[in-house]
């Protein structure tokens, strides 16, 4: 049965999960792909043994510390649709891997904790959807712990980040009082079970809130309460318009709890019936501005993420490519923007986490992995011409950088190669000052130094040591070619090349960077620049 790449791109949902650190994401993950039916027991996230680990955490050090340190991919078919659920690491020194997932994602889905509300990260994060237009649907988790009120979860949503939250649901108490939800649309009541989260049994089917079996799941006074509250919600906020939340000014809020298999089923649900398919995307094509539509004839897509070694035994490089438009099939040729080299795509994979398995076609939405050695790096585009080269992805100026180097002297050369592939994945940042042979590498965040050291022990063999660098920030040069090359012949000894050997000045200080700038007004001293 073949049909049309426009058809099956409507089916596709593609959509990240964003989250403060333990607001529950990795949970989440894990009972969607339960809901889903894409695994057959969710595995807790510190699970003993080797048996039940969680699907989306891979890596040593995220299954130690149980926390997601990477971003994974994990595609299954639910009712119809196809779902492509982004997994994003929460740590906030990984920021930087989260914005470029996001950059392939239509939709996000925020998890927040129900005690504890908008959190730090989550804002930043937040901030990063809004920088794109990426819709929002907010999970409110944990309600079978204590919570804050509903009222003053909502208040928050609509004060710090500027969105309308529009309730689909409304739950009755929380923590040890917690009995349910009602379903503000068809006014029945969704009755949570107590129970542990090993227990095969399900929740109570849901039951007409108006009618009699509602009393074996809510007392006279639990049931008023409610009934006021559903009563009050529905007349004091907007009610929820899919328009306005495609647009990005309001969100729809589901109530559950992850753990305990609640009110996921309801999020998938409506995933399913809000989230936006894949749409057209801004390109160039031969210098020229255009959009690509998902149902364009041509396949073309973009390489968001690359990973190496995920599996340890065949030192694999994989680029993580979001298909744009047209029908992929497997062994297709498809051309570099950069290089214009065509490339035999004869392995490409769907995602399970770390499982994986040959993807006859794909379509746009879907995100495949291709094998190759290095060929390919975050930022470039990919299609069959050869010509289409979409928006390249953002590297931020690293906040800590640090000198390395190896224990072994002999091991020298296999440093910087192991070095040179973790940049190329974005992992850290690579700088080679141009005086002297130590490698400086950048880092939002000290545990992206610590995730490097055990990379680089467990997959490279390499013992390294990380040491203080006499540099502090780092900032790549813009401006006219005579004027930033006048301005490295005149500061060699603070200057270094990144991976592409675009040049960088390594500053000792926020203050050193900010008075060469006022000295050299045409040399722009940049934190962001395009991998492309």
């Amino acid at each position: 049965m073949s049909t049309s790449p426009a058809a099956e791109a409507a089916r596709r949902r593609t959509f990240a999960i964003i989250s403060h650190p333990d607001a529950g994401k990795t949970t989440l993950t894990e009972n969607l792909l339960l809901a889903g039916g894409a695994i057959r027991a969710a595995g807790a996230v510190r699970a003993r043994g080797q048996t039940r680990r969680t699907q989306s955490d891979w890596m040593k050090i995220e299954r130690e510390r149980g926390i997601s340190v990477s971003a994974s991919v994990m595609t299954f078919d639910h009712d119809g649709l196809m779902f492509n659920l982004l997994d994003t690491p929460g740590h906030e020194d990984f920021s930087e891997d989260t914005y470029r997932t996001l950059t392939a994602a239509d939709a996000a889905i925020m998890v927040l904790d129900a005690a504890k509300g908008i959190e730090p990260q989550t804002l930043k994060l937040f901030e990063v959807c809004r920088l794109r237009d990426i819709p929002i649907i907010t999970f409110i988790n944990k309600m079978d712990r204590e919570a804050q009120d509903p009222f003053e979860l909502l208040d928050e949503v609509s004060s710090k980040l500027a969105l309308d939250p529009a309730p689909l649901y409304w739950p009755a108490g929380s923590g040890g009082r917690f009995k349910g939800m009602l379903d503000l649309r068809k006014d029945q009541f969704i009755p949570y079970a107590k129970k542990s989260s090993t227990d095969e049994e399900g929740h109570p089917d849901p039951v007409a809130f108006k009618g009699n079996a509602v009393v074996q799941y809510l007392d006279p006074e639990e049931k008023a309460e409610l009934e006021d509250n559903a009563m009050l919600v529905t007349e004091a906020g907007k009610p929820f318009d899919v328009q306005s939340f495609l647009e990005g000014h309001m969100t729809p809020v589901f109530f559950g709890s992850a753990l305990r298999h609640f009110g996921v089923a309801e999020l998938l649900g409506g995933i399913g019936a809000y989230a936006p398919p894949p749409k057209p995307m801004p390109a160039t094509k031969g210098g020229a501005e255009t959009h690509v539509a998902p149902g364009d004839g041509e396949v073309s897509g973009f390489v968001f993420k690359v990973q190496a070694n995920m599996d340890p035994n065949h030192r694999d490089r994989i680029a993580f490519l979001r298909l744009t438009s047209g029908r992929f099939t497997r062994g297709m040729k498809l051309k570099a923007q950069n290089t214009g080299k065509a490339m035999s795509v004869n392995a490409p994979i769907m995602f399970f986490a770390s499982d994986r398995e040959l993807a006859e076609d794909a379509f746009a939405g879907d995100v495949i992995g291709i094998p190759n050695h290095g060929v390919l790096r975050v930022g470039d585009s990919l299609s069959e011409s050869g010509t289409l080269r979409f928006a390249g992805l953002p590297n931020f100026a690293p906040e800590i950088l640090r000198r390395v180097r190896v224990k072994d002297p002999l091991k020298a050369k296999h440093l910087k190669k192991a070095l040179e592939g973790l940049a190329e994945e974005g992992v850290t940042q690579l700088f080679r000052p141009m005086i002297g042979s130590d490698f400086i590498v950048g880092a939002v965040g000290q545990l992206q130094f610590e995730v490097m050291a055990d990379r680089l022990a467990n997959e490279y063999q390499l013992e390294v040591i990380f040491e203080a660098s006499p540099y502090a920030e780092a900032r790549w040069l813009g401006g006219d070619r005579a004027d930033v090359e006048d301005f490295v012949n005149k500061h060699k000894s603070a200057m270094g090349q990144d991976i592409d050997e675009a040049p960088v000045f390594l500053g000792k200080s926020s203050w050193e960077i900010g008075y060469v700038a006022e000295r050299y007004p045409k040399v722009r001293f940049e934190r962001t620049k395009e991998r492309a």
